[in-house]
């Protein structure tokens, strides 16, 4: 046999997992963690699984790169599609691919080239939403009497800040505390405006009334945090107005843009947030001098005026001269007048007096008219009597047999009407029993008795008033239920409404039967019992 077919045959024999898995050893022991240089390529966001797959490219190769969900939420710079990274991580394949790939535990950029261009890019795409718009921002209080500030407690820059504050206006500070540099500074600081905003001031701790973001100076990388979509949106949706203090004068962060007011130095937000209480003093001074003199300039001149008014209007003692003088002309002349008239009155009264007859005259012909009256109505009352004398006479003298006539025609007469009112008065009360008759059963076949004998029952609360409906009813209220045989008692529920129950409605009236009278068999068919006759002769 040849030797080449003996070196085959002492082949070691491996299973396809076998070598898969020793080619991943032997990969991870000679590489280990390597930083690796590369443009991202075919990233399309997180997995569902919240894993990150994307390529590491270059000009000439490309290797598929791996970022865990537990790493991918500690990463500094998020992966983006075209940016060239730096990638720190641990070389390894993945046996059910074949494929070597690189496990990503940091990521940041290729340079300060790459910032640049990373912001720039974020820049021009929030710019285009109108994020960074003078329309959208808000105008700063005046004097605001709480102040929020988000920095970092145990720096210079809240020292800074407070003490500036201290100087100009002293005011109610609440400081929330965040970290200002590194990978949580974005998520801490955009979570501070918003816990700002969701205050209410019902609470001990009052709603700030302005926030100042600040931060001293640092590098690109160290202001990075300030650079984040988050913090941009978290400033640009604040309904408190907000004053960016992020680095120095030079320093430019995206929350500058979007900041209601942007402040080149911490110090400089302290100076914009409130005004200086001496000025403020002073200014108020000088305003209440010049209105106190306004105020007696303005006395001044009314008083002129008033003054030069009252020259050009005459004196009372001059003004009631004429009327005073009148009155005591026509005064004097009234005592003489009244005397005069009184005279006058007088003597007209005695002219009067003496043409009226006298009294005795007055009287005497009436009563000469009322005796000769009197004389004749004595024979004439006499003479009345005798007439009617004997008339009564002659009407006494009428034959017997005609009165009889008469009283028999009358008592006729009266029979009849007798037995018509007989027989009316009965037909009458035959018709009231039969009508009352009638209305008894009605009344025992809805009396409440016979309903609750038919299944239902009569429910009443504790005041013993009939309940009609279950709206009105709480639960827990004690009820009395009404049944044919007896009482029991109950405790309500809860209500459920009944969606197939009909819609109750009024239930019809009964009509009552038509009663009509009896017609008794003596009458006419054609005359009605209950009529009483046409005609009625008076009752003698």
């Amino acid at each position: 046999m040849p030797p080449e077919l003996d070196l085959k045959s002492n082949l070691i024999e491996y299973s396809v997992s076998e070598l898969s898995f020793s080619l991943k050893r032997t990969v991870e022991d000679a590489y280990g963690h390597v930083r690796l240089r590369g443009e991202i390529s075919g990233f399309r966001g997180q997995h569902a699984s919240g894993h990150a797959y994307f390529t590491l490219k270059d000009e000439k190769a490309c290797i598929d790169a791996v970022c865990w969900r537990s790493t991918f939420g500690k990463l500094k710079f998020k992966p983006e599609e075209g940016l060239e990274v730096i990638a720190t991580g641990k070389v390894t394949t993945y046996p059910g691919r074949s494929k070597y790939q690189i496990v990503i535990e940091q990521l940041e950029p290729a340079g300060l080239g790459a910032l640049m261009a990373l912001l720039e890019e974020r820049k021009q795409k929030l710019a285009e939403e109108g994020l960074f718009d003078e329309a959208h921002k808000k105008p700063l209080p005046f004097l605001p009497r709480v102040i929020g500030v988000v920095t970092s407690p145990t720096g210079a820059v809240i020292r800074d800040i407070l003490h500036r504050l201290e100087d100009r206006f002293p005011s109610h500070v609440i400081v929330w505390p965040a970290r200002v540099q590194g990978d949580t500074c974005a998520q801490e600081v955009s979570a501070a405006i918003e816990a700002f905003n969701a205050m209410d001031g019902a609470g001990p701790m009052l709603r700030p009334d302005l926030i100042i973001v600040a931060r001293g100076g640092g590098s690109l990388e160290d202001l990075w945090g300030f650079n984040e979509e988050a913090v941009v949106r978290a400033a640009f949706a604040s309904e408190i107005p907000l004053i960016s203090a992020v680095g120095h004068e030079t320093d430019w962060t995206l929350i500058d843009l979007v900041a209601d007011y942007r402040a080149p130095t911490p110090t400089g937000a302290a100076e914009r947030a409130v005004p200086v209480r001496a000025d403020l003093l002073l200014q108020v001074s000088g305003y209440g001098v010049r209105m106190g003199g306004v105020l007696l300039s303005s006395l001044g001149g009314h008083r002129n005026r008033f003054l030069a008014a009252s020259r050009g209007i005459p004196k009372p003692s001059a003004i009631l001269a004429l009327p005073r003088q009148h009155f005591d002309s026509v005064s004097g002349r009234l005592g003489r007048g009244t005397l005069s008239h009184v005279q006058r009155a007088r003597s007209l009264f005695a002219n009067q007096a003496m043409r009226l007859p006298k009294l005795s005259q007055l009287i005497t012909a009436p009563r000469h008219r009322f005796d000769a009256t009197a004389r004749m109505l004595a024979p004439a009352l006499s003479a009345n009597a005798q007439k009617h004398r004997g008339r009564f006479d002659r009407a006494a003298q009428l034959r017997p047999h005609l009165l009889s006539g008469r009283a028999r025609q009358a008592r006729e007469r009266l029979t009849r009407l007798e037995r018509q009112a007989t027989r009316g008065m009965a037909n009458e009360i035959a018709l009231k029993r039969r009508k009352l008759e009638e209305q008894s059963k009605l009344l025992v076949s809805l009396g409440p008795q016979n309903v609750l004998a038919r299944g239902f029952a009569l429910v009443r609360d504790e005041a013993g008033q009939v309940v009609r409906e279950a709206t009105g009813v709480s639960p827990g209220t004690p009820l009395d239920l009404q049944f044919a045989d007896g009482h029991l008692g109950a405790i309500a529920g809860k209500a459920t409404p009944d969606s197939s129950a009909p819609k109750r409605t009024a239930p019809p009236k009964p009509k009552s039967p038509r009663l009509e009278s009896p017609k008794p068999a003596s009458a006419k068919p054609e005359a009605s019992a209950e009529k009483p006759p046409a005609k009625q002769g008076k009752l003698l």
